[in-house]
């Protein structure tokens, strides 16, 4: 039976046959992992639920559903905030709440009882730093002690990247709040490198010969749920998550032309070819200067730099290119 929505959480109505929707249920009985109900108050006054000292957004995605995983394999309560239950992932010891970073009240309920949020930093929009302060202040509002944030390497309120801008915006809100945080300001994504390129094989750019430290989903995960497992001496740290090399994208792409056994290469574009080899996707002015200003700030030098952050919070090396591409497949998608 479909799952129900009241007051912005999850809950199950009971049924004869307990079906997960990865048929991890049992006929005839209740699912080995049953979710945790919550329950709303009157409309007026919210009652405080106690629960999952922990609380993840974004487990629907890749990051944050990384993240989830992890802590529940380590026997972690949680509470996983969505937007859409329905799409929320079954994981022993978590509840479900649903609200979105511009919804104060839902954020402010579902965070009610909860120590320590992961926030996964919002969708890219016009409107992402006014739902990131929201969803802060509901925090603060709810009696949250700490946010481990998801930033960028290099955020700045001068950096290249205008994305980086906006999450140094987001951690200077964080350290207003009184709240305790966390910054994990990870590279690019090295499990993106193979997007970089199109159909073509080719990689445009205007990253000229600057050097990228990109980092693997796993790694920025790892690091994150060993926080959150352990948060104490975290406090007012951020921390700069890099892989063990920073490559140029000629160097990216001879290494992706290794594992896909095709040629790619780099063509170094000017910041105006850049635009207009964009100009056919159609999208909004804002978004297609974040594009470019990815290659721009990678020229700059601003995401050059390895460090040691995913090695002291992990325990492991970090991943290489070469590395997360033997065990992705042949297609490199991971």
């Amino acid at each position: 039976m479909a799952p129900i929505v009241r007051g912005g959480v999850r809950r199950r109505r009971p049924s004869l046959v307990a079906r997960d929707r990865r048929g991890g249920g049992r006929p005839g009985g209740c699912p080995r992992h049953r979710r945790k109900a919550l329950r709303r108050g009157s409309r007026d006054e919210r009652r405080a639920v106690s629960g999952p000292a922990v609380a993840v957004t974004g487990s629907t995605g890749r990051l944050g559903g990384r993240v989830a995983r992890r802590l529940a394999a380590a026997g972690i309560a949680q509470r996983l905030i969505v937007r859409d239950a329905a799409r929320a992932p079954e994981l022993p010891g978590a509840d479900v709440a649903v609200a979105t970073y511009a919804d104060a009240a839902a954020s402010r309920a579902a965070l009610q009882g909860v120590e320590t949020v992961l926030m996964v930093s919002g969708a890219e929009s016009p409107d992402r730093m006014a739902e990131h302060r929201t969803f802060i202040d509901a925090a603060v509002a709810a009696g949250v002690r700490r946010i481990v944030y998801t930033s960028f390497f290099g955020a700045a309120p001068q950096a290249t990247f205008t994305h980086a801008r906006l999450h140094w915006e987001t951690e200077e809100h964080l350290r207003a709040s009184g709240l305790g945080y966390v910054a994990l300001r990870d590279n690019l994504y090295l499990d993106f490198m193979t997007a970089l390129m199109g159909k073509d094989g080719v990689i445009r750019g205007p990253a000229g010969d600057g050097r990228v430290a990109a980092v693997a989903q796993d790694d920025i995960a790892d690091a994150a749920a060993a926080i959150l497992r352990d948060p104490a001496g975290h406090d007012g740290h951020a921390y700069d998550l890099t892989g063990p090399e920073e490559l140029t994208l000629t160097e990216v792409a001879a290494i992706l032309s290794e594992h896909l056994g095709r040629q790619v290469r780099y063509l170094a574009e000017t910041v105006e070819e850049a635009f207009a080899s964009r100009a056919h996707y159609g999208a909004p002015g804002w978004e297609v200067e974040a594009w470019v200003s990815t290659y721009t700030a990678i020229a700059a030098g601003e995401m050059a730099g390895v460090t040691d952050d995913v090695p002291r919070l992990t325990g492991h090396p970090a991943t290489s290119l070469a590395e997360l591409l033997a065990r992705s497949g042949p297609t490199g998608a991971s």
